[in-house]
């Protein structure tokens, strides 16, 4: 039986801070006025009108017994008496009756008048009532015709509960809009710190960045500022440690030059220069993969010409004319230029060592950058792709990527790329061999 998808009320929650810090503020709020308002309108608001329309219901019954008891000029006093004293505007119809009633009372003041004319008086008494303006009309069987009766509005009802309603609604706007400007100014710290984070892991300085806000706050900003300047002086240890190497190393290798000149050619020491000048490129990469680029800032650059720039280069160091580019002007993104460009020569440089035909293309989406470099050799098992990225790690067997160099081209390609905020991942290609794609974010 397939498995049904469950509903999460997770999926409904909003993702971002403010907006939750917000519904936990609302919602007590709202969950509180629909409370009180439940309690004004189906409580108070409802017991307060039914004992008017009882009242209301008690003085029309006292009019109808009235005219139902006295006759002549004593009635007409009585009727003048009444609209006097209880305020209501009264008239009588001589000789009218009121049709029966087509279906039972619903109103409050329907019922009342239903209850206590049955109860005071006598059953099957017909009235109705209807509203005209402000006012309520109603209407009551006597002896002789039809006794009319002008009633306020605000004898039966609750005088405009609208008011209620408006100031419990504007009182919780007002409580809303002091939530909203407070929760506003307490995130406003956190968002910054996130995005000081976001750039400093793709490579960005954030110099600027000062903690504020909240107490807990401010000790999570310490903390990543912390973080960063002991990742920077890490980075910076190591790099003038590797260049000191670097020159160390390089001073003998200069010497031993300067010797083989001296040398007559021959087969050993045209061989010995190679060596050499091996020993210097593998150098150079130890050094460029120990630095990791992390002396370099970021700018704004088109990487559609950077992607075509290192092709050629690429190319041309290979001595190689088949490199197709495909790499559409003004995608502009903050990256470390010499650095990406490195990573860029490395994965095309291993292209060419292994493949006969390649395809370098550079396409943007909504939040990613992604160039692909492709070519038709050999590849790479897919269980072997991870161990291709390992530094100083040659595959045994199938396509070696780091053939006659040191071992560090993929290491640092996705070196490069991971300082940027991004990554390298190989796959299938569509021409036969291994597709690197580069992932930048934007």
């Amino acid at each position: 039986m397939p498995d049904t998808p469950t509903f999460s009320v997770k999926r409904l929650l909003p993702h971002g801070l403010f907006s939750r810090a917000l519904i936990i503020i609302i919602a007590p709020i709202v969950l509180l006025q629909a409370i009180i308002a439940y309690g004004f309108f189906e409580h108070d608001l409802d017991s307060t009108t039914r004992r008017l329309a009882r009242d209301v219901a008690a003085d029309i019954a006292l009019l109808v017994a009235l005219e139902d008891n006295y006759a002549g000029d004593e009635r007409l006093r009585l009727r003048a008496l009444s609209a006097r004293q209880l305020e209501y505007g009264i008239t009588f119809t001589p000789g009218a009756r009121i049709a029966p009633p087509s279906e039972p009372p619903i109103s409050t003041i329907d019922v009342a008048l239903d209850d206590i004319l049955d109860e005071r008086i006598s059953d099957n008494r017909h009235f109705f009532t209807k509203r005209i303006g402000n006012d309520f009309e109603i209407r009551a069987e006597v002896r002789d015709g039809v006794l009319a009766v002008l009633v306020p509005r605000d004898r039966i009802t609750v005088s405009k509960p609208d008011l209620f309603i408006l100031w419990m609604v504007g009182s919780a706007l007002l409580l809303i809009g002091v939530a909203i400007v407070f929760l506003r100014n307490q995130v406003r710290p956190i968002e910054r710190l996130a995005r000081a984070a976001e750039n400093f892991g793709k490579g960005r300085a954030v110099p600027d960045f000062k903690p504020y806000g909240a107490t807990e706050v401010r000790r999570a900003a310490q903390a990543f500022i912390t973080m960063r300047e002991r990742i920077e002086r890490h980075v910076t240890q190591r790099t003038e440690m590797l260049a000191g190497v670097s020159h160390d190393l390089k001073t003998p290798l200069t010497r031993l030059k300067l010797a083989l000149v001296m040398m007559p050619d021959d087969a050993d020491v045209r061989s010995m220069h190679g060596d050499i000048a091996e020993m210097e490129h593998m150098l150079d990469e130890y050094l460029a993969f120990a630095r990791g680029e992390g002396g370099e800032d970021s700018e704004v650059t088109d990487l559609g010409e950077l992607v075509r720039d290192a092709a050629t280069a690429a190319a041309k160091a290979r001595q190689r004319g088949d490199v197709t580019v495909t790499a559409p002007d003004h995608i502009h993104v903050s990256v470390k230029r010499a650095g990406l460009r490195r990573c860029l020569t490395n994965l095309i440089d291993n292209a060419l060592k292994h493949g006969a035909q390649v395809a370098v293309n550079l396409k943007q989406g909504a939040r990613l950058v992604e160039i692909s470099v492709e070519d038709n050799g050999p590849g790479i098992p897919e269980t072997r792709r991870e161990e291709a990225f390992r530094p100083f790690h040659r595959l045994d067997q199938g396509r070696n990527l780091q053939s006659g160099g040191s071992g560090l081209g993929l290491a640092i390609a996705r070196d490069v790329a991971r300082a940027h905020g991004g990554d390298v991942l190989l796959e299938n290609s569509a021409l036969g061999g291994l597709k690197a794609t580069i992932r930048l974010p934007v």
